[in-house]
This record gives structure tokens, C-alpha cells and sequence, in this order.
């Protein structure tokens, strides 16, 4: 693959570059120049002017149904639409059945993934079967290529097994990913606790559920000296609790769903199943304490949490819906929608997720293995049944016309382009 991208603006604080306009010259999946007028006759031009290049971006929450549930999205379909968004990169939760609790399941999808535009990073459970009582085989599954554990979308309610499972971890270098929620509190609600839920007559999540389990496994966290991340936190409070805790020297990091940081709980006046997620949407005052949060540096990434359905999950009435969005595909206007700029986005959505599950990083430099994103930030378009990768189509998003449009996925001497 030999490719000069034209005009381009730089956006990787790794990168000497960092915010200039600049030619890049990719030759056989490496970049091999960087700098101003640059020519070759055997390589195909790609004029970006008014364009970013970043590192690809990095899911580090994501769903696919393989193993086992691979009608609501197999890898094939998965990483088709990760490319579409920016992503060359995906973390992939274990909510499979079976559930990634053993290094066979790893390798499986490892195996699966060879070859692909995009790499493939399976996360192993924090417990056998994903059912919070025992400790599933982890350092068997960090051997074969599991770099996190987590039990996905069931918090461990378990603080002895969480307490066990820190420890266990700083064995072999690996860390643990909380989903906070205490089910205790939250019950089976379905929506957040507040005005919308009252008016809705529904019974609601309060931000304490989560809260409550952040401050338990910080605790854990400065207790064991154990590192510790916070998967699609949600609330004010939340932040406040992380912010906190950093300026203590507690070893966290957090992300939040991007879906959280455009949408408040009163698009859940119409009973649309389409906009029911966990952590539900929450109030206005929790989207700004997000926002604000990532600029200053509490939230350290940004996730899609694309979690496909199929029709008969979604269509259905609001209680018995299923939870979850796709996402892939609409992360990039999403957040410039929520006002960050393309700087801030290429450190939460494709340099720090790196630094995160510690893999190596990628970045826009002479010598380096060319894995890149380049977007438009102006690129109008529209988000069409035709335009969706994803073989499901549950997002509020879908047939709306946003703005900022990824144009070229670049890794593994794979060029995609949209």
C-alpha cells in the first residue's frame, strides 16, 4: 500500500507534528515521510485538505456477538463498521455466550481476527461465567492475549472478589475495568431517577447505584495500590469522586459513553426503546460535568459502547427493550456535536485508550507502522439503513444527518476509505 495524504492537519501530541499541516507518505504500511510539497509517482494521492490525521481510534468499550450470539454482530460486520467510524482498534467485553472466562474463547476470537484492518483486543472475565463468585482463569487468558479484566455489563457486586482480583492482577501486569453499579440500589429500573422518571410514571436509577460502587472500589484501588478503571461513568458526583481521587494518587482512570455526552433522559419522553442504555441517560447538569470533565482531564477516554440487537430486542415496548446503541459509526460527529475539537478527541478516542489497556501506541510519525484516521470535521452526511455497516440497526441516530465524517482507516497495510 503506498499512499500520500495531501494537506493534512497533524493531531497527536506524541507526534512532532502535532497541529501543523502537513504530507504524509505511506509506503508498504509504514509512514515513511512527513513534511511539506511532498511528491512520488507510485503512490495514490489523497487530497485532505480541511482534514485531520490521528492515530485510529481505539474503542475500548465495544460489543460483538461472536461467540455465540453473532445475529446481533459478528467480527466480519464488527470491524466493518469500526472502520466506517475511525476505529482500528476495539476492546471487545466479554457479554458473550460463552462469555470470554477461559484462554480458549481468547484465542478464538484472536484467531478470528487475523488479518483484519482493524486489531482485535478481547477483555477476559473478572469471574467464571461472568457470575460474580468465583475468579475465572486470568492469567491463563492474560498469557493468550487478554490485556484487561472485566465482567462487562454485570458489576461485580462481590467486594471480596473485587479486592482478590486487584490483587491477583499486579502478578502479571494486568488491570481490572469496573462497570460501577450496585444492583441493590438500582433494582430493575430501567430509566434515571428523577423528574423524566416521575412524569414517566417509571421507576428510576439513582446516581447514587453507581457512585456508591465507585467509592467501594476506589477504596479497593488505594487499599490493594491496585490500578482501576471506570467504564461509561454517568454522573456529576461520579466525576467529582474520580477528580478526587487522582488528586489523592489513587492509580484510576474512567471513560464515559459517548451517547452520554449528547443525549439527556428527556429524549426518554416518547418511550423510544431506541434511547434505552445502561447507565440510563441522565439530566443536563450530569452531560455538562462530563463535558467539563474530559477537558480537564478527570475522564481519560471516550467509548461507543456499541451494543447491537437484533429488531425483535429493540421494537418492542419500553420495559421489556433490550439496553444498548450501535455506535461505531457515529462516535466522531457525536462528539463534535458535544463540542470538543479535534485535538481533545484524538487524545480520548485514540491515544489514551491505548495508554489505558497498554498496548502499543500508535502515532503519526516518520518510521512508524501507519495506523491512522482522517476526518473532516465540516463533511455532512447522512446516517442511512445503506450507510450502516453494522449488520443491526438500533441507534437513535439512524436516517439523521450529522456532521463530521471519518474519510480514510489506515493499519496492517489496509487502507479503508469512505
Amino acid at each position: 500500500m503506498n499512499l500520500l495524504i495531501k494537506s493534512a492537519t497533524v493531531v497527536d501530541p506524541a507526534s512532532p507534528f502535532h497541529n501543523q499541516v502537513t504530507d504524509i507518505l505511506i509506503r508498504n504500511g509504514k509512514i515513511e515521510k512527513i513534511g511539506s510539497s511532498l511528491s512520488d509517482d507510485n503512490a495514490e494521492v489523497f487530497e485532505a485538505a480541511n482534514g485531520y490525521v490521528s492515530p485510529g481510534f481505539f474503542d475500548l468499550n465495544c460489543n460483538v456477538g461472536e461467540l455465540g450470539l453473532e445475529t446481533k454482530e459478528d467480527l466480519q460486520t464488527g470491524t466493518a463498521a469500526a472502520a466506517a467510524g475511525g476505529f482500528t482498534g476495539l476492546a471487545l467485553m466479554p457479554n458473550t455466550q460463552p462469555p470470554v472466562h477461559s484462554k480458549a474463547e481468547v484465542e478464538y476470537l484472536l484467531n478470528r481476527a487475523k488479518g483484519k484492518l482493524v486489531d482485535i483486543y478481547p477483555l477476559g472475565t473478572i469471574s467464571h461465567k461472568r457470575e460474580g463468585k468465583d475468579m475465572a482463569e486470568m492469567y491463563d487468558m492474560f498469557q493468550s492475549g487478554a490485556k484487561a479484566f472485566t465482567d462487562g455489563n454485570r458489576p461485580v457486586q462481590d467486594a471480596g472478589l473485587m479486592e482478590r482480583a486487584m490483587l491477583y492482577v499486579q502478578n502479571f501486569g494486568a488491570k481490572v475495568i469496573s462497570y460501577p453499579e450496585d444492583t441493590s440500589i438500582a433494582g430493575k429500573a430501567k430509566v434515571n431517577e428523577g423528574v423524566v422518571s416521575t412524569v414517566l410514571g417509571m421507576k428510576g436509577i439513582p446516581a447514587l447505584a453507581e457512585e456508591l460502587m465507585i467509592a467501594r472500589d476506589l477504596y479497593l484501588a488505594e487499599d490493594t495500590g491496585s490500578a482501576i478503571h471506570f467504564t461509561t461513568i454517568s454522573t456529576a458526583h461520579a466525576v467529582d469522586l474520580i477528580r478526587q481521587a487522582k488528586q489523592k494518587g489513587v492509580n484510576v482512570t474512567c471513560d464515559v459513553a459517548v451517547h452520554n455526552l449528547v443525549l439527556t433522559d428527556e429524549a426518554l419522553m416518547g418511550f423510544d426503546s431506541q434511547y434505552k442504555v445502561k447507565p440510563p441517560l441522565r439530566t443536563q447538569a450530569d452531560v455538562d460535568a462530563l463535558i467539563a470533565g474530559l477537558k480537564d482531564g478527570t475522564i481519560d477516554a471516550v467509548v461507543t459502547q456499541h451494543t447491537p440487537h437484533e429488531i425483535e430486542f429493540k421494537d418492542v415496548e419500553f420495559e421489556v427493550a433490550e439496553f444498548g446503541v450501535i455506535a461505531l459509526q457515529t462516535a466522531l460527529p457525536l462528539l463534535l456535536k458535544a463540542g470538543l475539537s479535534a485535538g481533545l478527541i484524538a487524545q480520548k478516542l485514540a491515544v489514551n485508550p491505548r495508554q489505558i489497556l497498554n498496548v502499543d501506541a500508535a502515532t503519526v510519525t516518520e518510521g512508524a507502522n501507519a495506523n491512522l484516521t482522517v476526518f473532516n470535521v465540516d463533511t455532512e452526511w447522512e446516517y442511512s439503513r445503506a450507510a450502516n455497516l453494522s449488520k443491526s440497526f438500533n441507534s437513535p441516530f439512524l436516517g439523521q444527518n450529522l456532521k463530521g465524517k471519518v474519510l480514510l482507516s489506515i493499519n496492517n497495510n489496509q487502507i479503508a476509505k469512505f
